[in-house]
């Protein structure tokens, strides 16, 4: 939920930080700061123009965002709030000028797979899921109360089903908070949501 940035320097990369922020819990960028946490202070206003042409020009729908300006030991630093957007997804022009969804991980900002994609258009929808509890989503079940977690490729395997089915059920579960997505560098995991 924070993320120091030394320098803005490519209005497209802070877009992607800006929508995975967005499309995650919300969150903090403080610019003028180094990775290590040392304040450094922004060179010019132009960090400032930068932030705006990223929001504006390379989000998909533009990310709104509040900024505070602070002088510490004479350097200026930017606070920038991040908001979570109340319609997901929120898309970041790449360079090849693609579309593309970001979440936040830990310090990282990882490309949305297409079954957190369809978990975020079922979101939208006014009526509710039907779930059919069919021998596929039993054995899914079964497995990972036996197991840790399960990817969606061996999902497909166990349950000797296409691509699109296991990737309709995993979201259709995600979106009635039984499973949990486990997202990292190496790609997604799945997991049963512990009972509070």
């Amino acid at each position: 939920m924070l993320d120091f940035k030394f320098e803005i320097s490519d209005a497209r990369k802070i877009a992607r930080t800006l929508v995975a922020f967005s499309n995650t819990d919300g969150g903090k960028l403080l610019i003028g700061v180094k990775d290590n946490g040392k304040i450094a202070g922004i060179r010019s206003e132009e960090e400032y123009h930068m932030l705006e042409a990223a929001a504006e020009l390379y989000c998909r729908p533009v990310i709104p965002f509040e900024v505070q300006k602070w002088t510490i030991r004479g350097k200026t630093i930017l606070e920038v709030d991040i908001a979570r957007a109340d319609k997901r997804p929120c898309l970041a022009q790449s360079e090849n000028e693609r579309w593309l969804a970001y979440l936040r991980v830990e310090d990282q900002n990882l490309l949305a797979n297409r079954v957190m994609m369809k978990v975020w258009r079922k979101e939208k929808r006014k009526k509710g899921i039907f779930l059919e509890y069919s021998n596929t989503e039993k054995l899914l079940l079964n497995y990972l109360k036996t197991n840790d977690c399960i990817t969606l490729s061996k999902f497909c395997r166990i349950g000797k089903i296409r691509l699109q089915q296991a990737e309709e059920i995993l979201s259709d579960l995600i979106v009635l908070d039984i499973i949990q997505i486990r997202l990292n560098e190496k790609g997604a995991r799945y997991s049963l949501i512990s009972p509070a």
